[in-house]
């Protein structure tokens, strides 16, 4: 009997077993690819998921193989520079491989303890009222408190959970591959086209496809770019090639009963902006705390209805905006009157501002009721007597930061007294995911956001 199975060992579910792992939960990775994707598709992670690395002591590992570009230009591929003064050190874009990002976070998750089966693809399951049992495409069968589909745009767990997926289905397709480039674009090219180097010679090229369904050539990608923009730039040697549609779907509900999901399982969208690997890890470091102190008997009632209730509305708002931008690149001529409009606005630092912090993931603040503006938003990194506060959560516990030196937590969350803290508060309570869960400096009042979050004392 296993605490949690999740089934996919991509990002999401490698960091979602690392989130558990922490918490001691008996936790199965069942991959059904026998060894890794080969093709070094690279990624980007924005400013909250470098933070969320941060905050688990992985980003270090991250940068040893990643490349930091500039913030800003995220929105509709509009060139506009990102505000000066975000409150992160970390206001910058990382280009990794994505192959890297799933080795390192499987090895975090192994080195933290949990379980990884390649090989195994799920083919059932059975719901009951103290488990689920899953049965593999070869027949065996497992056993499992908690089930979380992590596997993917095509999940059998969301499919057969009987979980509704509504939405856009693909109107357009878009090749995508890194290749060789001869002759380097030297002055700006149709909104539709993206020639940018990703390091090693190569170059990351992006253009409509022409066609659908079939498997992308090299000549596509030329014939592309000669009707787009004149010339093919001389493009050869590929290292991988690829097609992507814009479908654009939302699942019902990331959990019934026993059964959850997380990262494309739950939500699919275009990939403008780069928000979908960022929004998965974000669903898994959200759930991981959650689901393990359901499985310890720790979780208040209605905790693990909070994955829910706060990432939900979060993968409607990235998908309402990646079909904003993606109107926004069409040539029909309102769609070009909109943008023209656009790029205007954007020279206010607020209106800049807002769509940065959208599509970066630092502008999420979760509804926890009536409160300051910091209240259920991600509390920025901060120096503290003993380092630096991302530094203080790697081990996945809440996090009470004091400066009034006469709070306790009863065991529940850790505990930072320090009157030099630059808060905007006496003391603040933050959640494992560092979202600032309380503000104050009345006990009574905290110990009810204590319970609220963590149950009841442990000692």
């Amino acid at each position: 009997m296993f605490d949690v199975i999740i089934t996919g060992c991509g990002p999401v579910g490698a960091m979602l077993a690392a989130e558990l792992r922490l918490h001691d939960v008996r936790v199965l990775v069942l991959e059904q690819d026998t060894e890794p994707v080969s093709f070094a598709r690279i990624v980007g992670l924005h400013i909250r998921s470098i933070e969320l690395m941060a905050m688990r002591g992985l980003l270090d590992r991250l940068l040893a193989h990643g490349r930091r570009r500039p913030a800003g230009a995220y929105f509709a591929a509009i060139d506009k520079p990102a505000p000066q003064d975000l409150d992160s050190p970390y206001a910058y874009l990382l280009g990794i491989p994505q192959p890297v990002v799933v080795r390192l976070l499987e090895e975090h998750a192994a080195t933290a303890g949990a379980s990884i089966r390649r090989g195994a693809a799920v083919a059932g399951f059975d719901q009951e009222a103290d488990g689920v049992t899953v049965e593999l495409a070869d027949g065996e069968q497992l056993r499992t408190r908690y089930l979380v589909g992590c596997d993917g745009a095509h999940s059998t767990v969301r499919r057969l959970l009987g979980v509704g997926f509504p939405g856009e289905p693909t109107r357009n397709e878009t090749l995508m591959g890194e290749m060789a480039v001869t002759t380097p674009p030297s002055g700006p090219l149709d909104r539709r086209v993206d020639i940018r180097p990703v390091g090693d010679g190569l170059y990351r090229v992006i253009v409509p496809a022409a066609t659908t369904g079939e498997p992308p050539t090299l000549d596509d990608f030329r014939q592309q770019l000669r009707v787009l923009t004149g010339t093919d730039f001389g493009v050869h040697s590929p290292r991988w090639l690829s097609r992507f549609g814009d479908a654009t779907r939302l699942a019902d509900r990331y959990r019934i009963g026993r059964v959850l999901l997380a990262g494309d399982a739950a939500h699919i969208h275009p990939p403008i902006g780069g928000q979908g690997l960022n929004l998965g890890l974000q669903d898994a470091v959200n759930l991981g705390w959650k689901l393990a102190a359901q499985v310890h008997g720790r979780a208040p009632g209605t905790l693990l209805d909070t994955y829910q209730t706060e990432r939900h509305p979060v993968a409607a708002d990235v998908l309402d905006n990646t079909r904003a931008q993606r109107e926004l690149l069409s040539d029909e001529p309102g769609a070009q009157a909109v943008r023209r409009l656009l790029i205007e606005l954007m020279d206010f630092d607020e209106v800049n501002r807002r769509l940065l912090e959208k599509i970066t993931g630092i502008g999420v603040r979760y509804d926890f009721g009536p409160g300051p503006d910091l209240l259920g938003r991600r509390m920025p990194e901060i120096k503290t007597r003993q380092g630096d506060l991302y530094g203080l959560l790697h081990r996945g516990r809440g996090l009470l930061l004091d400066c009034t030196g006469h709070l306790n937590t009863g065991g529940r969350a850790d505990h930072l007294a320090d009157p030099s803290l630059a808060l905007d508060a006496p003391a603040v309570l933050l959640r494992p995911d560092g979202h600032v869960a309380w503000l104050g400096d009345d006990q009574q009042d905290l110990d009810t956001h204590l319970t609220r979050w963590f149950g009841e004392p442990t000692g």
